[in-house]
């Protein structure tokens, strides 16, 4: 579905796609559907051969577009994973995402914290490979007994076959064996006066006992298996997700989606999507009133669908927990909804316009005309779009001047939007007084363009004081509203990213400045002074010697003697 400017606002998949446009406008709504409704004006389809080609399809679209009705509300975060690869010298690493199922994945674990305590012990305790490429010669862990040495030993498999067995068993809490042979080498040092030793083994001890605690909380089962239950309300899906392993219960998993067609189908889509990076459990128990068909096509674990026991008991823990999530982001919503989509309504009535959605922002940064440059920003519904952030440096203006520069930062931008065809926004505001959206409006006219244009002043403080019109009329807003209060974090955002973008151009032409004056040193030299040295103070630090690692003693020493007297 697409918006007046053909974006892509949302990607959906439907068995009779008749039907399924038709229902959104028939009929009365909930408040998320009526807003989708409202901004779409066409639409493209695809036609698949099944229903899974089309969700992995509609993966793929999502991915490339980023749609804003797909991604509302959304609130999942991927736990972390110890995978130890499956190379003829085997790594552990810590992933977010299970890419590659070939891998031997341990968790998801409650928190990153834990991954990490359990990923420095295991290194300590067993001597993997640390490096990603192996190296011609030995490192310090081969010193400190924590790697084997593939890159000098020829190592056999079973070593690293044992090394992964025992590995495994002590992320499933079978520690026993291996917190035996610590206490019996503790003793040994122990009785043989090697007390620092001894210390170690029982510091070892102590964080093995005090990681495997903590990353567990004590279920009577032995099996792994992932919880899934469900709370839909007001046109949005919450997902409710339980991971147990070994029967403990590590970690949950929340999920809050749009929803847009058949309840069933979209957690069917959801958990097809999720197990497409995750890695599958033993059981997956799901509601009873879920049809899994489908799922038990697709996926590669046992579904089961509880009806009463200590299953079902788990199933509606998780439908509970996915109802009061539910009403928590509903609540937070409402609040985030005041501070930033209705505050830029209250600006259009202010302004007599219709709510701008798209401002850009705009402000200029020079020392008497030195360096002289401009910094752009994008919110949208109140909230900054990096991705659509811009810098300009000012070309055809000589000399401090502000309205000139405003002139030609403003034309550029928006030509190049017209020639390329591209969404303009709702709203221009500059940095600035009269004189800047003056200069501001005469371009905009010109081009003949439909967007509205006014300016925030600061006072002689530096603060945000007035918001004007495209007249230079000011507009009263009270001080201590939310709309002020974005105002002035737009103004210093604004500001604060034309300031940097001006440090850093002052920077590089002052460093090109003091390289000018050395014989020898042309574009290529200097970008590999630049590359070697990060900065001219580091150059400044450096000796002839270190010089003379990129340049040719001669010209090092003239370097060398510039760079002292600056």
């Amino acid at each position: 579905m697409k918006d007046a400017h053909q974006n892509i606002i949302y990607v959906g998949k439907a068995k009779k796609l008749k039907n399924r446009v038709s229902s959104y406008f028939n009929g009365a709504h909930d408040y998320k559907t009526t807003k989708l409704v409202q901004e779409v004006v066409d639409f493209d389809y695809i036609v698949t051969k099944s229903e899974k080609e089309a969700l992995l399809l509609e993966i793929n679209l999502i991915k490339d577009y980023d749609p804003k009705y797909n991604i509302m509300f959304t609130d999942n975060s991927y736990y972390p994973y110890l995978m130890l690869t499956k190379e003829k010298y085997p790594r552990l690493e810590i992933v977010r995402e299970v890419k590659d199922k070939k891998n031997h994945y341990f968790g998801p674990f409650p928190d990153a914290t834990a991954a990490r305590d359990i990923y420095k012990l295991l290194n300590r305790l067993y001597p993997l490979r640390k490096c990603r490429h192996l190296p011609n010669k030995t490192c310090l862990y081969y010193s400190l007994n924590q790697c084997l040495g593939p890159c000098i030993l020829p190592i056999e498999a079973h070593v690293y076959e044992k090394i992964a067995a025992d590995i495994t068993k002590f992320i499933k809490g079978d520690t026993k064996e291996l917190l035996k042979e610590l206490q019996e080498k503790m003793q040994l040092e122990s009785e043989q006066l090697h007390f620092e030793k001894a210390m170690e083994y029982r510091d070892l001890i102590k964080h093995i006992q005090h990681v495997t605690a903590k990353q567990n909380v004590q279920f009577n089962d032995a099996t792994d298996r992932d919880i899934i239950g469900y709370y839909v309300d007001k046109g949005y899906l919450s997902i409710q997700l339980f991971f147990m392993r070994q029967g403990k219960l590590l970690a949950r998993d929340i999920n809050l989606v749009p929803a847009y067609g058949e309840i069933e189908e979209d957690i069917i889509d959801f958990i097809f999507h999720y197990y497409q990076k995750n890695t599958y459990p033993k059981e997956l128990l799901v509601p009873e009133n879920l049809d899994t068909s489908m799922l038990e096509e697709m996926l590669e674990c046992k579904i089961i669908k509880p009806m009463k026991g200590n299953k079902a008991q788990l199933v509606r823990m998780a439908c509970d927990n996915a109802r009061e999530v539910l009403q928590q982001k509903f609540d937070l919503m409402e609040k985030n909804e005041a501070a930033t989509v209705g505050v830029m309504k209250q600006l259009g009535q202010l302004l007599g316009i219709e709510t701008p959605h798209t401002i850009e922002l705009f402000d200029n940064s020079n020392i008497q005309g030195a360096y002289a440059v401009a910094g752009m920003v994008c919110y949208k519904d109140g909230k900054p779009s990096k991705k659509d952030y811009r810098k300009f440096k000012i070309k055809t203006v000589d000399g401090p001047d502000d309205y000139a520069s405003m002139k030609e930062v403003i034309y550029r931008r928006y030509y190049r939007l017209m020639m390329e065809n591209r969404p303009l926004p709702d709203m221009i505001i500059v940095d600035g007084g009269k004189g800047q959206i003056k200069s501001a409006k005469e371009v905009i006219d010109a081009l003949g363009l439909p967007i509205c244009i006014c300016g925030l002043a600061k006072d002689d403080k530096h603060a945000t004081a007035l918001l004007l019109n495209d007249q230079g009329e000011s507009i009263i807003i009270d001080r201590q509203s939310p709309l002020f209060f974005l105002l002035t974090r737009m103004q210093d955002e604004v500001h604060r990213y034309a300031i940097s973008f001006h440090k850093q151009v002052r920077g590089k032409s002052l460093f090109a400045s003091i390289l000018d004056e050395v014989e020898g040193i042309g574009p290529k030299r200097r970008k590999a002074l630049l590359k070697h040295f990060d900065s001219v103070k580091k150059m400044k630090e450096a000796s002839i010697e270190e010089l003379s690692e990129v340049l040719p003693k001669e010209v090092a020493k003239n370097l060398y003697e510039v760079l002292q007297r600056h």
